[in-house]
C-alpha cells in the first residue's frame, strides 16, 4: 500500500494492466490515506469514494476479460482528483462562491471528460479560492486548505487542494487551471510536478469562472502530478492534437541553452529559494550546451503588465462574476465582513474594489509584447529559462495578501506573454517546506520543458512526501 502512494500515474497504470496488482488495491490505497490525512488538510472538499471503488472493481473486470493484445486505455485503473471548478458529473461546482451552493454538474467538463474516457478513476474534488482568484485556498463554503508540510502555511491557489492532496500522498495526479500561477504555485507550495502548457492546446470549457476571448489564451488547463514522467502522457490525453505534441524523450539536452534569471528585481527571492535555483542550474550544467545568467529589467513591472493585459481582455467585471451576473456592492461587503457576515473572502473583495485601477492599457501592452520578444531571442532555437516559481517557500497563512501581495507575479507574467513552463520541485529547505524552480520555454515547446523537469528530477530527487501522514 505504501508503495502505491509513492508511484507515478504511469507505473500505477502498467502494474494494473499487466495484473502486478488491482485497480481495487490501488484506489482503496489512496482512499485510506486521503481518509487519514484531508482531515488535517482540508484539501478534497466533496468525495466519491463507492463511486470511484466501483469503477475500480470495473477496470480490473475489463482488464482480465480483454483479449490478449488489445489495446487498453492508459490510465484505465488509476485514481485521481479534480479541482472543484471543472464539471464533474454527480459533484458540486461552487468555484468557492457561496451563491452557487446546492448546484450540482449532470455532466463532464471536456478535459474531465478525457482522462476518465482514458481510464482514471476520479476520488474526489479539491478545494479552491473564491472564484479562482487568489493565491490561498480558502472560501466560505469549504474553508481553508492547509500544507502537508505544515499545516500553519498556505497550499497556494487557485488549484490548492489539488496540490496539497497530490503533495501529501493522496493523489497520483490532479487537473488544475492556471490564469497567474494557479497550478504551479499550488504545485511548488506543496512539493510537485505542475505544468502550465502553451495557449490553445487544452480546452478550457467546462470551468467556473469560465475564461473567454483573449483570457483563454492566457487561462490554461493542465495537470498537477508527483511524478515528472506523468506530465506528457496527461497533456497528451488533454489535448485537442496530441499528435501534434512533441517528445521530450527526443529532446537533446546538450543542445539546449539554459538561461537562469534569479529575480525581477522587485520581490527579493529569500536565500533558499535562490539556492535551490543554482543547485538546478550546477545539475543540468554537465548536460547542457550552455549555461547563461540573465538579469531582464522589465520583470520588474510584471504587475502591471499582467493587469494590463487581462483588463485589456476586457473580462466580465469580478464584482459581477462574485454577484453570478449582477455586481456585488463591494463597500457594504467590506463592512460586512468586519462584522463577520459577508459571503465573500477578503482577497476577492479587495480584488472587486481595484480592478478599476487606472493604467495605460496600450502602454503596458506594448512593454508586454516587448518583453515576450525579448526573451524568445534571449532563448533563442533552443532555450530554455529557469525562473523561481514563487519569491519563498510556502507563507503561513493571511501572509499573501498582507507581505506577499503581489508576489505570485513571478508566475502570472508567463501566463500573459504565453510561454509554457513546468513547475519542478527541488527538495525541502531547512523548514521542511518545499522549494522549486519554474522551466519556461518556447511557445508550443511543452516538451521541452517538461524534459529538463525530468532531468532534474533525476539528478535532484523531485517530490518528497512528508514525514507526516505517509
Amino acid at each position: 500500500m505504501h508503495d502505491f502512494l509513492h508511484q507515478s500515474a504511469t507505473a500505477l497504470a502498467a502494474a494494473i494492466r499487466n495484473g502486478q496488482c488491482s485497480s481495487a488495491a490501488v484506489v482503496d490505497a489512496h482512499i485510506d490515506h486521503i481518509q487519514k490525512v484531508n482531515p488535517r488538510l482540508n484539501a478534497v472538499v466533496f468525495e466519491r469514494f463507492e463511486l470511484a471503488r466501483q469503477e475500480a472493481r470495473l477496470a480490473d473486470q475489463r482488464i482480465a476479460s480483454a483479449p490478449p493484445g488489445q489495446t487498453l486505455p492508459p490510465l484505465l485503473g488509476v485514481p485521481c482528483t479534480i479541482k472543484e471548478n471543472f464539471e464533474l458529473e454527480g459533484t458540486p461546482q461552487t468555484s468557492g462562491l457561496v451563491a452557487r451552493k446546492g448546484l450540482i454538474n449532470t455532466t463532464d467538463a471536456p478535459s474531465v471528460a478525457r482522462l476518465r474516457a482514458a481510464g482514471a478513476i476520479v476520488l474526489g474534488v479539491t478545494n479552491c479560492s473564491e472564484l479562482c482568484m487568489w493565491m490561498e485556498s480558502n472560501n466560505r463554503v469549504y474553508g481553508r486548505s492547509n500544507n502537508p508540510y505544515n499545516p500553519a502555511h498556505i497550499v497556494g491557489g487557485s488549484s490548492g487542494g489539488e496540490g496539497a492532496i497530490i503533495g501529501a500522498g493522496g493523489s497520483p495526479f490532479g487537473l488544475g487551471a492556471d490564469v497567474g500561477g494557479s497550478i504551479r504555485m499550488p504545485a511548488f507550495f506543496n512539493g510537485v510536478f505542475g505544468h502550465k502548457p502553451s495557449p490553445g492546446i487544452v480546452p478550457n470549457a467546462g470551468q467556473i469562472p469560465l475564461p473567454e476571448g483573449a483570457i483563454d489564451r492566457y487561462c490554461v488547463t493542465g495537470p498537477l502530478a508527483r511524478r515528472a514522467e506523468d506530465l506528457m502522457p496527461l497533456l497528451r490525453i488533454l489535448s485537442d492534437a496530441p499528435t501534434s505534441l512533441g517528445d521530450p524523450a527526443k529532446v537533446e539536452l546538450s543542445s539546449l541553452k539554459l538561461i537562469s534569471i534569479a529575480g525581477n528585481g522587485r520581490h527579493r527571492v529569500s536565500p533558499d529559494m535562490q539556492q535551490a535555483q543554482q543547485r538546478a542550474v550546477e545539475a543540468l550544467r554537465p548536460v547542457v550546451a550552455e549555461v547563461q545568467p540573465a538579469r531582464i529589467k522589465s520583470l520588474r513591472a510584471s504587475f502591471e503588465i499582467w493587469a494590463a493585459m487581462m483588463g485589456a481582455a476586457e473580462p466580465e467585471a469580478f464584482a459581477a462574476q462574485l454577484g453570478r451576473g449582477q455586481a456585488i456592492n463591494t463597500p457594504l461587503e467590506l463592512l460586512k465582513l468586519m462584522a463577520g457576515r459577508s459571503a465573500h473572502t477578503l482577497p476577492a473583495l479587495v480584488l472587486a474594489l481595484s480592478e478599476k485601477m487606472p493604467l495605460n492599457q496600450a502602454r503596458w501592452q506594448a512593454r508586454a509584447q516587448a518583453l515576450r520578444e525579448q526573451l524568445l531571442e534571449l532563448m533563442g532555437p533552443q532555450g530554455v529559462l529557469l525562473y523561481p516559481s514563487y519569491s519563498c517557500a510556502a507563507p503561513r497563512h493571511r501572509a499573501p495578501i498582507y507581505r506577499h501581495t503581489f508576489h505570485w507575479t513571478y508566475c502570472g507574467i508567463i501566463n500573459v506573454l504565453e510561454l509554457p513552463a513546468t513547475q519542478v520541485p527541488l527538495g525541502l529547505n531547512a523548514k521542511g517546506l518545499p522549494v522549486g524552480v519554474q522551466v519556461v520555454g518556447l511557445p508550443g515547446q511543452d516538451h521541452v520543458t517538461i524534459a529538463v523537469a525530468q532531468e532534474l528530477e533525476r539528478r535532484c530527487g523531485g517530490w518528497q512526501p512528508p514525514d507526516r501522514g505517509t
